[in-house]
């Protein structure tokens, strides 16, 4: 099991993993729903890898870029997404793949919890603590994000220059964004990510990243050092 999911657990829920080629996602929802969950993350992996072989920059850019005319929506969907961060579109893919999914199952459960690559997508009406995880930091496993049940549904996406695979041109233990839009949070965590080489950049990417209408809470984690913003209440684990 990855670090990150020893952290991530919600009470009255049912967890399975589900893994596609690349595409690794633990979810918990009221039901053992493993197997349409797989068949709807086969379906949109599909739509990607498609749509990579029409357009091969939208795999590489480290820009936005324009979709094709009658582009699949989880492709529309990260482009615009990428274009309001000013980054490549698939910064947004974990979001994307959250979200499309956890928009199959939610026909099946109330609550749904889902996890791509550190990316939550919460649904539902209990409330939730999602725990940090911000690799070597000291606040690693000790403070999590309260959600309450009127913030839901809700993305909560973390990019990291010292934790993962994923690109990143920064430093930060976590640069995490919550938003009701899974591909914005995505594309905004590694926005914000990448701007964060030190302590002296945390109020600047904070200031920029907060004008991005849709955005709804901020958290900057390197070292010992945070910084917050929005809607984020912050609790001990």
């Amino acid at each position: 099991m990855k670090h990150y999911r020893k952290i991530f657990k919600g009470d009255g829920l049912v967890y399975f993993n589900c893994k596609v080629k690349q595409s690794d996602l633990y979810i918990g929802a009221e039901y053992d729903l493993k197997e349409q969950a797989e068949e709807s993350i086969r379906k949109y992996r599909q739509q990607v890898e498609e749509y990579i072989r029409k357009q091969p920059v939208f795999l590489h850019s480290l820009e936005p870029v324009e979709p094709l005319p009658g582009a699949p929506e989880i492709i529309s969907h990260m482009c615009r997404a990428a274009a309001a961060c000013g980054v490549g579109p698939m910064a947004a893919i974990a979001g994307a793949v959250s979200y499309y999914v956890a928009k199959d199952l939610i026909r099946y459960t109330g609550e749904l919890v889902v996890e791509n690559g550190g990316d939550i997508y919460i649904v539902g009406k209990r409330e939730r603590v999602v725990g940090i995880y911000a690799g070597k930091s000291a606040l690693t496993g000790k403070i999590g994000i309260k959600i309450s049940p009127e913030n839901l549904p809700v993305s909560i996406c973390t990019s990291s220059g010292t934790v993962g695979h994923s690109l990143s041109f920064g430093s930060a233990d976590a640069a995490v964004i919550l938003s009701k839009d899974a591909c914005l949070a995505d594309a905004a965590a590694t926005a914000a990510g990448n701007m964060v080489s030190s302590r002296d950049d945390i109020e600047r990417t904070i200031n920029k990243m907060k004008m991005i209408p849709g955005i709804s809470g901020i958290l900057i984690v390197i070292g010992e050092d945070v910084g917050v913003w929005g809607n984020i209440v912050l609790v001990r684990l």
